[in-house]
């Protein structure tokens, strides 16, 4: 597979028959398929699958799709023609059909199986079966995997109809979710935050499904009413979809000694991963224990840089369980996630998420997903002891590697070249004290004030009202621009989480602007997100296309309209509103 990497030459891509010639099915051509599936991939009741790494199963189509968007910026890096999003054959391989894609692309695509745990706790419960083998991909079907330019891409129609994993429901994603996940991936790609992406986005013009929602302007923590809505399908990118509970559901199998094959397919599992997500890291002549070893550093890197990469943009990932955590290290599924308003470390947008995956708690819940990550790699390691407490040792030192990357990432944010634990204590006290707007807040101060009043844009609450909060606020400053001015006598080179190593600057302009690279000036929230989605729901998709291209640039400094528009508080009467400061579900 690497050698393939290397050597393939750029693609241009103007039609469906140009991009089946770099398909190459990995996964299906290195690992198990379920012994019990069928040959066709007729395959959409809720069942038991006992073993193999995957199920194939044919997506089921929407029924006249409509175009609705896809991503320019993702088209251009993959070498495809803007064109071909609206052509016949594009459209109807990416609504689910797959009866007439060419040779030698598959005709039927696949699900996988994963486990669940919840903040460090195995759960079987929402498996139908009570059993747990009856979890796993129940709307998501992949349907491409191909070599393009260089990378290994997985394509996935998130909407496309049962599959074993369904537990019942009906497989479909309705355009309201599909609309928030296809702009979140490539405004959070855009913002400098693995992720993965947005191909492509169409909807029914005839298929419809019912959701529970809320009224307008229901202050309720659930939906109150059943509602009508569009059927649609989004096309979902990722170098794989390999999740975290995939490993835990291989893992458990083999640490249970569930089948005869269990320790050959965790095995498989692992190294299929690392050939997928990590081939550039680790040497394929190492020992399958240090492969082991040497993934867990690796993953464990990726997922705290990722964590405070999510903490720099204000990104709230609201449920973030170990299935819906990407093996890879990167952003995956974009259920009940937020972005921060009001700054608040319990912020969480999903109401049944709890505190535990609030805000500032994912630092918490990552390393919860890490020990449940080394946790299923471990029967891997079971007749070596020193590896074994290698492997400990990477779980013991997540929290000192978290701490590092949120403390890089916090002094990012203030153009500092190392934490300031005093001036940071003060400031998070003063931003809840006062409600400050988090995206607003950090742009603002990215322009170096030198006094509190352009900060006053980004406060909900009025000084006035707090007794001393204005003097705070004025010994703040002072004390920060002191800091930065010592620092600029002697600059040092600053690596904040996940980004490129920048050195500190002398002059205030390359202070600022060097800020301005780290702390967004637009960020995607929920109150901007409804009117898209509405008006999309009655065919117009003016504002979600306007927000697409708003969004896909969140640096920079747009238009004055632009400005007004979308760099402003939210508005009063958005708060406690349900579906716009908090949601259930997202389906």
């Amino acid at each position: 597979m690497t050698n393939q990497l290397s050597q393939q030459t750029s693609a241009t891509v103007d039609t469906v028959d140009d991009l089946a010639k770099w398909v190459n099915y990995s996964l299906m051509n290195t690992l198990k398929r379920d012994p019990d599936a069928t040959s066709d991939g007729a395959d959409h009741r809720p069942r038991q699958v006992f073993s193999g790494h995957y199920v194939p199963v044919n997506p089921t189509p929407i029924e006249k799709p409509e175009y609705v968007a896809h991503s320019h910026t993702f088209f251009k890096e993959l070498g495809f023609a803007d064109s071909m999003a609206q052509s016949s054959d594009f459209m109807r391989l990416f609504s689910g059909d797959l009866t007439h894609v060419p040779e030698p692309m598959s005709k039927v695509g696949w699900a996988c199986g994963y486990a669940l745990s919840i903040y460090g706790t195995e759960y079987i419960q929402q498996c139908p079966f009570r059993t747990g083998n009856g979890y796993g991909d129940g709307r998501a079907v992949s349907v491409v995997e191909a070599v393009i330019n260089g990378k290994r891409w997985e394509m996935q129609l998130k909407g496309g109809g049962r599959t074993p994993y369904c537990r019942g429901a009906d497989g479909r994603a309705v355009l309201r979710s599909s609309v928030r996940e296809f702009l979140a991936q490539e405004h959070m790609h855009a913002l400098g935050v693995p992720t993965s992406r947005s191909l492509s986005l169409y909807v029914s013009k005839t298929d419809t499904v019912q959701r529970p929602w809320y009224s307008e302007g229901s202050r309720e923590q659930d939906p109150d009413r059943m509602i009508t809505e569009a059927v649609a399908i989004s096309t979902r990118v990722a170098p794989s979809f390999i999740r975290v509970g995939q490993l835990e559901l291989f893992g458990r199998r083999a640490r249970k000694h569930e089948h005869p094959q269990a320790m050959a397919e965790l095995e498989q599992l692992v190294l299929h991963l690392i050939d997928r997500e990590y081939a550039d890291v680790i040497d394929p002549q190492l020992s399958l224990n240090d492969k082991v070893l040497k993934l867990a550093y690796e993953f464990r890197h990726r997922l705290t840089s990722l964590v405070a990469n999510w903490i720099r943009v204000g990104y709230c990932q609201g449920n973030f369980n170990s299935d819906n955590c990407a093996a890879g290290g990167f952003t995956l599924d974009y259920g009940p996630f937020g972005f921060c308003d009001v700054f608040n470390p319990q912020y969480q947008p999903w109401t049944g998420g709890g505190q535990h995956f609030a805000f500032l708690n994912q630092d918490a819940a990552a390393e919860r997903n890490f020990l449940m990550f080394c946790t299923a790699l471990s029967p891997l390691l079971a007749n070596e002891a020193d590896a074994i407490d290698g492997l400990q040792q990477l779980v013991n030192d997540f929290a000192t590697d978290m701490q590092t990357k949120m403390e890089q990432m916090w002094a990012a944010k203030l153009g500092l070249s190392t934490f300031n634990a005093p001036l940071w204590a003060e400031l998070i006290s003063l931003m809840q004290q006062t409600s400050v707007d988090y995206t607003l807040f950090f742009r603002e101060l990215s322009s170096l004030p030198d006094d509190i009043e352009p900060l006053t844009k980004s406060f909900y609450r009025d000084l006035s009202q707090g007794q001393g909060l204005a003097q705070r606020w004025s010994a703040w400053l002072a004390q920060w621009h002191s800091l930065l001015s010592s620092e600029a006598n002697s600059p040092v080179t600053n690596s904040p989480a996940g980004m490129t190593d920048t050195t500190i600057p002398r002059s205030r302009d390359d202070i600022a602007k060097q800020m301005k690279q780290i702390n967004p000036k637009y960020s995607l929230r929920e109150w901007l997100l409804v009117p898209a989605y509405q008006q999309a729901s009655q065919g117009d998709y003016t504002l979600l296309r306007e927000l697409q291209a708003v969004m896909t640039n969140p640096y920079a400094e747009q238009s004055q309209e632009v400005e007004d528009k979308y760099y402003r508080l939210k508005a009063s009467e958005y708060f406690g509103v349900g579906g716009c400061s908090h949601l259930s579900c997202s389906s």
